[in-house]
């Protein structure tokens, strides 16, 4: 039997998606920070991303209230963005979530996206998934990435800092250098 070629499997308005992008972290931009010694630049994370497997304590709180302690994340590394966070859900208080159902996007790398917010929140996106990712990111399926924007996230104990943006949810963290994506006029990036 004759392996088809992942291109060929995947829509055309997805192969367009995916080939849109300038930056695609085999070189760094003239306006990239350069890193120090201990630190990465977003600029030397590849597109398409890929995911890290992540030991660290992640602990996520809303007004005081863990939700989230986990040694088991997933990070996903796209050119220009912090790391953004995918925890199993055998590590969320899943008694506090609750889906939004009206509420979906698509990534062009994983795949259809489903939102979550808190119990307490009407509507307030503060999480999102993806139920049945894209086979290259599988590895996400069954885990739920949360916004620092809302929320107080921390890697070790450090709290980390929010991208810049409504929509991205990169976790901003001292051993990182940008500029990252999210400020007005990257979307491009």
């Amino acid at each position: 039997m004759k392996r088809k070629d992942k291109k060929s499997t995947n829509p055309n308005w997805l192969e367009k998606a995916r080939e849109h992008w300038s930056h695609k972290g085999n070189e760094r931009p003239p306006f990239a920070i350069v890193p120090k010694k201990g630190q990465r630049s977003v600029w030397d994370f590849p597109r398409p991303p890929i995911i890290e497997k992540i030991n660290k304590h992640i602990v996520v709180n809303y007004q005081g209230k863990k939700i989230v302690d986990s040694r088991n994340s997933l990070a996903v590394l796209e050119t220009a963005s912090p790391p953004t966070y995918y925890i199993p859900q055998y590590d969320i208080d899943m008694d506090t979530l609750v889906r939004i159902l009206d509420k979906t996007s698509m990534c062009e790398w994983k795949g259809n996206a489903s939102y979550w917010t808190l119990k307490t929140l009407i509507n307030q996106p503060i999480a999102w998934s993806y139920p049945k990712p894209f086979s290259e990111f599988s590895a996400l399926k069954d885990h739920i990435a949360f916004y620092p924007q809302h929320l107080e996230c921390y890697i070790d104990q450090e709290r980390v800092e929010a991208q810049a943006s409504k929509f991205y949810a990169g976790w901003i963290t001292p051993d990182l250098v940008g500029p990252f994506k999210g400020e007005m006029g990257t979307e491009h990036w």
